[in-house]
């Protein structure tokens, strides 16, 4: 099912033009941000705001369709972060430079691993970002 243009703009606008995984903005990065089906279509997800969220370049390619994935420090499965479900101060922090995500809790610690939201490329654009002042978010 296709996301129709009125459905981008309410899932855009409620995101407010960043990433609901790794909060990268799409004016920091300079490109588009995606549609994610937060549970995929191949898994019965549908194309409705409740499923759709925003999400960079890099996280998206990285998530695929993935629900699940290893917390690397209890080498359990688990599900990853759900960004309209879950508050993301609850499972993720920046570090003091601002630039590197981490996990607090086993959900956070495996999306910032599944994710690899903290590549390399990424972790380089973040250190740009924030001798702007303009990153990390605030809020």
């Amino acid at each position: 099912m296709s996301v129709t243009p009125a459905l981008r703009l309410l899932v855009r606008a409620r995101d407010r033009g960043r990433c609901a995984y790794c909060h990268s903005t799409e004016n920091n990065s300079g490109q588009a941000m995606h549609m994610d089906h937060v549970v995929p279509e191949s898994a019965g997800g549908l194309s409705v705001a409740e499923n759709l969220c925003q999400v960079c370049f890099s996280c998206n390619s990285h998530k695929a369709a993935k629900q699940y994935s290893f917390d690397p420090q209890t080498l359990t499965e688990v599900a990853i972060f759900h960004p309209l479900r879950q508050r993301w101060s609850e499972h993720f922090s920046w570090d003091a430079s601002g630039t590197l995500i981490l996990g607090k809790t086993a959900c956070g610690r495996a999306t910032v691993e599944a994710l690899q939201m903290n590549n390399e490329t990424v972790v380089k654009a973040r250190r740009r970002w924030v001798i702007g002042g303009w990153h990390p978010p605030t809020d």
